[in-house]
């Protein structure tokens, strides 16, 4: 694992405890497993203490797998990091961003054309900064054979037992995951857990209300032609500037409504999925569950188990 200044704390302890702590006694040769300090240790964490490590960037020429830690883009020496990344790869050493590491990834030129993800929070600018990357913010993590990443910080042990698993198979990667007391795998993506807020649009935008009304009117059926009616425009200039303000089409935010109000319904309500459903447009449960899992990469049984406010445990 390669560390730079202002490293996180957590997703550096995550490879540790994966990678480095001894398993010998679950049958197989683990890894042999080398912090290596990208700038003269020692390395300072987000958190403020310091890491010392006996190991440079001469590690990275004799590793087979390289994990990045979220923030290690940062510091100096970031040229001769990214050339030793590229170097890495160029051999065939396999490469793991976990968070926010798959900046540096990027930075390397190692995600181009290549299906990647990274934190959610983060997605935007990573896109923005390298448009050649095919993001996916909506999963926990991507394999894309010899480069993995994860959003971000848990869904790096993920990503972490995932490798376990294709290393030494499901039972061993199942063990290291009861150590560990978490699930060897989890269900959905990171989709749930992303804060989606109405867009913050102008007072003066001449379909704002409209937007307002939808929220209130989500078990109604709603078609462009009623919303261009509401806000005074044909359907042709309603839709071209709804896209323009919120960056997608009427028919993919009102659908994206609903799912938010399906989530609530679900976090906060005992009601059967079916009613859920019916309050929030979707008809059927089928259909919800349909746009429930392309939306939030789970099922609304999971989501509910997962986030039902004041459940038990």
């Amino acid at each position: 694992m390669v560390v730079c200044n202002g490293v996180s704390p957590f997703e550096f302890a995550v490879a540790c405890e994966v990678f480095g702590s001894d398993r010998s006694d679950l049958g197989v040769p683990w890894y042999r497993f080398l912090v290596c300090a990208a700038q003269p240790p020692p390395i300072t964490t987000q958190a403020g203490f310091t890491i010392s490590t006996a190991h440079g960037l001469e590690g990275l020429r004799r590793a087979d797998t390289i994990v990045v830690p979220a923030n290690a883009r940062q510091g100096e020496n970031v040229e001769e990091l990214l050339d030793g990344l590229r170097s890495a790869h160029g051999r065939g050493a396999r490469m793991i961003s976990l968070c926010t590491g798959a900046f540096t990834l990027a930075a390397a030129g190692l995600l181009d054309g290549r299906r990647a993800t990274t934190h959610w929070r983060q997605a935007d600018e990573l896109a923005r900064l390298y448009p050649n990357v095919r993001l996916d913010p909506g999963v926990l993590y991507v394999d894309d054979g010899d480069i993995l990443t994860s959003a971000g910080t848990a869904a790096g042990i993920d990503l972490c037992l995932h490798v376990v698993q294709q290393d030494f198979g499901a039972e061993v990667a199942n063990a290291v995951a009861r150590r560990m007391v978490v699930p060897p795998h989890r269900d959905g993506g990171q989709a749930q857990f992303v804060d989606a807020p109405l867009p913050d649009l102008p007072f003066a935008e001449p379909f704002n209300e409209t937007l307002v009304w939808i929220q209130g009117h989500l078990d109604q059926p709603i078609s462009v032609e009623n919303l261009a009616q509401r806000s005074a425009m044909s359907p042709r200039t309603f839709a071209r500037r709804f896209r323009a303000t919120t960056g997608t089409t009427p028919h993919r935010w009102v659908v994206g409504q609903r799912v938010l109000f399906a989530q609530r319904l679900l976090e906060t309500t005992e009601l059967p999925v079916e009613l859920i459903a019916s309050r929030s447009g979707f008809g059927t449960a089928t259909n919800l569950r349909q746009h429930f899992q392309r939306l939030v990469r789970t099922s609304p049984h999971a989501y509910r188990r997962t986030f039902r406010v004041g459940r038990a445990g």
